[in-house]
C-alpha cells in the first residue's frame, strides 16, 4: 500500500482519516504542530490512538517552516499527501489575520514544494465551503465562481485552489481540492457549535445562537468525510481534455486538477440540529439569539454530484445518528 503523508494528523478530520489508512494497510507519516488554538490536550488524546502503531510515524512540524518540511519530503518520500493542516476558524481569522497567511498559504507553498521535488503521485488537500463566500445561489456547485470571500479563511482556501492549479500546470502534479461543509462528530473541535452547545447544555449554561437561528448548515459526518477523502486520494486528479478557456469551467481544468464538494447534501435548519442535541442530551437548552456575524455564511448546502458520478459517493450518516455518536464520545472523554 502507498506510504501517505498526512499534514494536521492530530486534528479532527486528519486523525480520523490516520485510523482509516492504518486500518487498510498504508504507512503513514503524520506532521502537526500541536499548536494551542484549542487544548493541546485533545489532539494528544486523538494521536494516541495510533501513535504506537508499527505504520505510523508522528513528527511534530510547523507547515510554516520551510526546511523542516522539506526534510520531511527528502526523508520519508510518500507516494501521496493529504494536506489538512491549516489554521481554521472564520472569527479568529478577523482577529489574528497573520496566522492564516502563514499556515494556510506560506505553509501551503512548502508543501506544493514538497510534492513538487519528490515526484508526489497525487495531493489532496482541505478546502471550504466558505470559499462560496457571497454566493446565494444553492445548491452550491463547484462550476460557480468562487471570487467573493467573506473572511481570510474562506480568501486562503481560495488562494490554495489557485496554487495548486499553477503546480499541476506547471509541472504535472495532480492535485484534488476538497470543498469540506461542516464537519462534526466524536473527537471534534472544541471551537465549533456542536462542541461548544454540548458544554453549555451540560453545564447549564445559555448557548449562543447567531442569526436568530436562522443558518442552514450542509452538517457532514466526519466518517463520510474520510470516505470522500480516500476515494478521491486513490485516484489522481485527471485532466479535463474537454475543457475550454473560451467557457472556463471553475471546477476542472486541462491540467490534472480538480475540486469537488464534499458534504451532506442536505442541509439542516440550526434549530433543528438543536433539536435533535436536545434529545441525545435529554436536555433543554437555554438560547440566547444574537445577530448574524461579520463573515458568516447564513446558509450552505453542496452540490456532490460530482463526486457522487465519479467517485459514487453518498454520506451515509443521518444527523440524528452523528450528534448521538458524539454525544456518546463527549460524556465518554469528559466523564
Amino acid at each position: 500500500m502507498k506510504k501517505v503523508l498526512v499534514t494536521g494528523s492530530a486534528g479532527f478530520i486528519g486523525s480520523a482519516l490516520t485510523l482509516r489508512l492504518l486500518q487498510r494497510g498504508n504507512s503513514v507519516i503524520g506532521i502537526d504542530n500541536h499548536n494551542d488554538y484549542y487544548d493541546p490536550a485533545i489532539k494528544a488524546a486523538r494521536v494516541e490512538r495510533y501513535i504506537n502503531h508499527p505504520n505510523y510515524v508522528h513528527l511534530r512540524v510547523d507547515l510554516a517552516d520551510g526546511p523542516s518540511i522539506r526534510d520531511v519530503f527528502e526523508t520519508y518520500r510518500p507516494g501521496r499527501v493529504v494536506n489538512l493542516a491549516a489554521q481554521a476558524g472564520v472569527r479568529y481569522s478577523m482577529e489574528n489575520p497573520l496566522a492564516y497567511i502563514n499556515s494556510n498559504i506560506v505553509g501551503f507553498a512548502h508543501i506544493l514544494e514538497g510534492c513538487r521535488h519528490t515526484d508526489v503521485e497525487h495531493l489532496v488537500y482541505a478546502s471550504s465551503s466558505s470559499v462560496y463566500g457571497a454566493n446565494t445561489a444553492t445548491p452550491f456547485s463547484i462550476h460557480q465562481n468562487v471570487d467573493h470571500p467573506l473572511s481570510l479563511y474562506a480568501a486562503s482556501k481560495k488562494s490554495n485552489e489557485l496554487m495548486a492549479h499553477t503546480y499541476s500546470h506547471l509541472y504535472g502534479l495532480p492535485t484534488t481540492g476538497l470543498r469540506f461543509f461542516t464537519v462534526y462528530g466524536p473527537w471534534g473541535r472544541p471551537d465549533m457549535a456542536l462542541f461548544k452547545f454540548t458544554k453549555d447544555i451540560l453545564e447549564g449554561k445559555p448557548i449562543q445562537v447567531f442569526n436568530h437561528g436562522n443558518h442552514k448548515r450542509d452538517f457532514t459526518y466526519v466518517d463520510d468525510i474520510v470516505e470522500g477523502i480516500i476515494r478521491t486520494l486513490d485516484r489522481p486528479a485527471p485532466s479535463n481534455t474537454e475543457w475550454s478557456g473560451h467557457d472556463p469551467d471553475p471546477g476542472s481544468s486541462l491540467s490534472p486538477w480538480r475540486v469537488y464538494n464534499i458534504g451532506n447534501n442536505k442541509p439542516v435548519q440550526l434549530m433543528d440540529y438543536i433539536a435533535a442535541l436536545e434529545l441525545a442530551l435529554d436536555r433543554k437548552a437555554e438560547i440566547e439569539m444574537l445577530p448574524l456575524q461579520p463573515g458568516d455564511v447564513p446558509d450552505t448546502f453542496a452540490d456532490v454530484s460530482d463526486l457522487a458520478d465519479q467517485f459514487g459517493y453518498r454520506p451515509t450518516t443521518p444527523v440524528e445518528q452523528g450528534i448521538k455518536n458524539f454525544v456518546s464520545w463527549y460524556r465518554g472523554y469528559f466523564d
